[in-house]
């Protein structure tokens, strides 16, 4: 039996339980709310911006730093199980600190009255253990792979911060809590901050009509050395498992996909893919924010959507050139240890390389991809 089966059987009840998933519209907001809905939960989606188009979610739009109208969109929504999946990037550790301890923490206020909330979901990632982005790897990180018992870093971070306002809610409100620290993730959206698939689909997609080739951005460490990734469906399926059992309560928990690989492996089957030439690690780091973040790729990328006649032709809502850049430019070895969610009763995993071709896929099939 799947482990989507297995939460069927524990949630199916005369009366739907009720969530509500922060970022709503993000690379996995949306397949968590999607998730939910099809277990028969009522699903509140959460976004700033945009309207969740999934079928059983009622879309809520509210700044969450906005505490006066965020407390009248939440009123009445009773949710039991709350999950944060979304974040908020600023310049400056700093400032991630002092918005995203923010968005928990108006959350948590705004619900507070009508005390519903049983179980709330975080998502973090590996920059518990590497530190965050403007202070990355820096002095002493843990060993790999990566365990959930290491000590927090000497660093401010606000994955920190948003554990801290999450601890104290759950401590107030006497609700149980869960951590989930995700490696990259694939998954599917547009306009979101940290998005590999499509970024290096749209890169794919450059290099064929312009006969280039598919260039690995990144350092040796990475072209050579193992890694492990996240499956956005399964982030989701662990966050719900732990909402929904007694072994998942009040832990932090790793999740990624199980396998491991090498991009010098994978990266000539994504070439392989899209039907062009590739070329490996080649002594340097070969950026691809340098080569793409700029006028001239802007203007290309909106002539493959007229050409092709895709929804999206702002390549800065496809490409987050910036952070594959960072994932793959790590001059260290990131793998994770599943062994403690394992031991406590979540088996689900994803083939990695399945799963990036079944996002691409996903991709064309909307029409964001040629």
């Amino acid at each position: 039996m799947s482990t989507t089966r297995k939460i069927i059987a524990m949630t199916n009840n005369m009366e739907p339980r009720r969530a509500l998933v922060i970022g709503a519209t993000g690379i996995v907001g949306q397949t968590l709310s999607a998730q939910l809905a099809q277990l028969g939960w009522t699903v509140y989606g959460l976004s700033r911006s945009k309207t969740l188009e999934v079928p059983g979610t009622t879309s809520i739009k509210a700044d969450l730093l906005d505490t006066e109208r965020l407390v009248a969109a939440l009123r009445g929504t009773r949710p039991e199980f709350v999950a944060f999946t979304a974040w908020t990037q600023r310049s400056t550790e700093a400032e991630n600190i002092e918005v995203n301890s923010a968005i928990v923490r108006n959350v948590f206020s705004s619900l507070e009255a009508e005390q519903s909330v049983k179980h709330t979901a975080l998502m973090t990632g590996l920059k518990h253990y590497l530190g965050p982005f403007d202070h990355f790897a820096v002095g002493v990180v843990p060993d790999t792979p990566f365990h959930e018992n290491e000590s927090r870093l000497d660093t401010p971070n606000f994955y920190y911060a948003q554990e801290d306002e999450l601890f104290a809610a759950a401590a107030r409100s006497s609700f149980t809590w869960s951590v989930h620290r995700a490696h990259t993730v694939f998954g599917f959206a547009t306009g979101n901050a940290m998005n590999m698939v499509l970024t290096l689909s749209a890169y794919a997609t450059i290099c064929k009509e312009y006969g280039l080739p598919f260039i690995f951005p990144g350092s040796e460490t990475q072209w050579n050395g193992l890694t492990d990734v996240t499956d956005a469906e399964l982030i989701d399926e662990q966050m719900i498992w732990a909402a929904t059992h007694e072994t998942g309560h009040d832990q932090a928990f790793n999740i990624a996909n199980g396998d491991v690989f090498r991009w010098r492996w994978l990266w000539p089957r994504i070439a392989d893919h899209f039907g062009i030439q590739w070329e490996g690690f080649d002594g340097v780091t070969r950026p691809l924010e340098a080569r793409l973040d700029n006028a001239e790729a802007a203007s290309i990328w909106r002539d493959i959507a007229t050409k092709h006649r895709l929804v999206e032709p702002d390549i800065s809502r496809i490409a987050s050139w910036w952070h594959s850049d960072a994932d793959l430019g790590r001059q260290m070895e990131c793998v994770t240890d599943m062994n403690k969610s394992r031991k406590a009763g979540f088996l689900g995993f994803r083939d990695s390389a399945d799963s990036f071709f079944r996002y691409v896929e996903s991709y064309r099939s909307a029409h964001i991809i040629p």
